[in-house]
């Protein structure tokens, strides 16, 4: 028999306000197994914690029941408390009666019976359980970092210079990401250069970085700690090695009418490029779509000028296989596609443009040099109006239903930076709010208004039409009541932003969470905000959400922490709480291998000896290390072999019973 300790928990008045802490106790010390109960105002709290260790040792308890808030908040807290009381760490079991019980009912009676049924239930449940062990498996002391934008770099930066490897694998030909396509960056209106490339730089210099880039992770198994991956190293037809970076095939290609994708589409470039002029790695790559050798198998002017011999019009993909202990997702952000807001005109107008390409009309490195100009005719326009929340927090179908948070502010540096440029042109701002949140943020918004004269007007733009040459903005004034129509020579987009792409392929890859709209889902909003509910897989910059720079580097920071605390160690102890395959019962249909997401189950012939018979069968084996115990296996299961340690199906059926008692 158990000799079980009850411990009820006030949480100030959370609990306590809509619970009858007295009657709980009273109950509790009816049920089987119960040899101590009590109360206390805060049991999480050192002061509660030593209570238990003395309860054990005065009561000789074999294991305890918290009745407290959510096991999510505070398990681990009393795992280890039993612990350092000399018992098990999983012979503890919580009764949530907060979340699921005080905070959900007015009526105290009501809010009393139910925290005795729950805590009953976890007495229960508590009669059935048995010491658990977790298992250890060992750290590859290396990290991967997908994405090479700042989040990327920054979080690589991090857990090199503590000494471990890192590789960052960056699908474009260049690492940087979207902040090098900036000019300036606000709140302080500093060079994005100047910031980035540093940054860049130190990862491309620093021993314990690898950079692989134009790659792509295509294939990802394993689990924490011992992670294989694949990576893919498309075919740059150019050595890497040899190239000495000094241009010359890229000033005489004769193919030069591609789209260039860092200006934006504003400008065109050779179908041998490189993509800026601070690109890191700083070696040329070859569009084979654009390249007249591809093409016609012609041409090869690049070959026979290169005196470096570098290069390969027949170099191929290659895999690189590598062993990681953690993997940080850093894939970053791209803006919405506008094909579904015709009404600004966007498709039939140049001189419609979006927020991304109106920087690089201001960058100095730009298609214009940083004049900013009309794409139609290259002249400086005269009036100019900037919508915002085009395709954030829409209603509709075609946008998305969240704030994209960086496009206020990055709205009024767009027109102040305009100003600068052309003091006589008139700025005009269409918001519905402005959300200017950060450290300095609202200072700098009324810097656009009070000492640059952009003029906001709090209303919805609702159509654009083109005529004689201008833009016809329609819109409507919401403070005067009334309606607009501004003649402009440019509109301004600020388009809402999404996940990059690729996430929702990588995420299956890891096994990771993702919301409706694609983001990374974090394990916890507040407690564990940087890892996935994935082990080992953390999460740094956009690709979990909308953020502005200072955050994401910030979350790189966080992430880079995380992850370190892993590579620090040479074992890794896991959950116990997993799947266990009972082989008399399995019968080999695999149902179980089928619905795992995590793909821990895997079936072997092995000779089984049943009731004194020997035979060989097809059986489940879970791969402790990989399985996180959700518990999809015991569901699916026809035959009732497969079974959740500390979870199993007679401990669940133990609480149904008590509850129905």
């Amino acid at each position: 028999m158990q000799r079980i300790g009850v411990f009820v928990c006030w949480c100030g008045s959370n609990i306590a306000a809509t619970v009858d802490i007295e009657a709980v106790v009273r109950a509790m010390e009816k049920e089987p197994g119960v040899v101590f109960a009590t109360d206390y105002q805060y049991m999480c709290s050192e002061g509660g914690q030593s209570a238990i260790r003395n309860a054990v040792a005065e009561h000789k308890l074999t294991g305890f029941v918290v009745c407290a808030c959510s096991p999510r908040m505070h398990e681990a807290t009393f795992r280890k408390t039993a612990a350092a009381a000399g018992i098990n760490a999983y012979m503890v079991e919580i009764a949530n009666i907060r979340e699921q019980c005080s905070w959900i009912h007015k009526n105290k009676e009501e809010g009393t019976t139910k925290a005795i049924l729950l805590s009953r239930a976890a007495v229960a449940k508590l009669n059935l359980d048995y010491p658990l062990v977790p298992g250890e498996t060992p750290v590859t002391k290396r990290a991967l970092v997908i994405g090479g934008g700042i989040a990327g770099i920054q979080t690589a930066l991090d857990i090199a210079d503590a000494g471990y490897e890192v590789d960052i694998v960056e699908k474009t030909p260049t690492i940087g990401g979207k902040m090098a396509m900036l000019d300036k960056t606000f709140p302080t209106l500093d060079c994005a250069a100047c910031i980035l490339t540093p940054k860049m730089v130190d990862a491309s210099m620093h021993e314990k970085i690898t950079l692989y880039t134009y790659s792509e992770v295509e294939k990802i198994s394993g689990f924490v700690g011992n992670y294989t991956v694949d990576i893919r190293k498309h075919a740059r037809c150019v050595n890497m090695e040899r190239c000495t970076g000094c241009g010359i095939c890229v000033e005489k290609c004769p193919s030069k009418k591609a789209k260039s994708e860092f200006n934006q589409g504003l400008s065109t470039r050779s179908a041998i490029y490189i993509p800026f002029a601070q690109a890191i790695p700083n070696v040329p790559v070859i569009d084979q779509e654009a390249c007249l050798k591809f093409k016609t198998g012609k041409c090869g002017i690049c070959e026979k000028l290169c005196t470096a011999k570098a290069i390969d019009f027949e170099q191929q993909d290659e895999i690189v296989t590598r062993q990681y202990g953690a993997v940080i997702v850093a894939t970053g952000f791209e803006p919405i596609s506008l094909e579904r807001y015709d009404e600004f005109q966007y498709s039939q107008s140049p001189d419609v443009i979006t927020s991304l390409e109106f920087e690089r009309l201001c960058n100095a490195a730009g298609p214009t040099s940083g004049k900013v100009l009309r794409p139609s005719d290259g002249k400086p326009p005269k009036t100019v109006v900037f919508v915002q929340c085009v395709g954030s927090r829409s209603t509709t179908d075609c946008g998305k239903t969240y704030c994209s948070k960086i496009c206020c502010m990055y709205t009024a540096k767009h027109a102040m930076l305009l100003k600068e440029k052309y003091p006589d042109t008139e700025a005009y701002v269409f918001y519905i709010d402005v959300r200017s949140p950060g450290k300095g943020f609202d200072e700098f918004y009324r810097r656009a208004v009070e000492v640059y004269g952009v003029r906001y007007v709090k209303g919805m733009v609702g159509k654009v039409a083109e005529e004689d040459g201008r833009l016809r903005v329609q819109a409507y004034d919401l403070i005067a009541d009334q309606q607009m129509l501004v003649d402009a020579d440019m509109v301004v987009l600020a388009t809402a932003i999404k996940p990059a792409a690729s996430a929702r392929g990588l995420a299956t890859m890891l096994t990771a969470s993702m919301d409706t709209n694609d983001f990374f889902s974090e394990a916890h909003p507040k407690l564990r905000p940087v890892e996935s509910p994935t082990a080992g897989v953390y999460l740094s910059g956009v690709c979990q959400g909308p953020k502005d720079i200072p955050d994401t580097v910030s979350q790189a920071g966080a992430a880079a922490a995380k992850v370190i605390g892993i590579l620090s160690k040479d074992k890794l102890i896991g959950n116990p709480c997993i799947a266990g395959s009972n082989e008399t019962l399995c019968n080999g249909c695999s149902a179980c291998e089928l619905v795992c997401p995590y793909g821990a189950i895997t079936y072997e012939e092995k000779t089984i000896i049943d009731h004194g018979a020997k035979e060989l069968r097809r059986v489940a084996a879970v791969n402790t290390a990989i399985c996180q115990g959700c518990g999809a296996c015991s569901v699916t299961c026809p035959s009732g072999a497969m079974d959740i340690n500390g979870f199993t199906n007679l401990q669940i059926m133990a609480e149904v019973d008590a509850i129905c008692r």
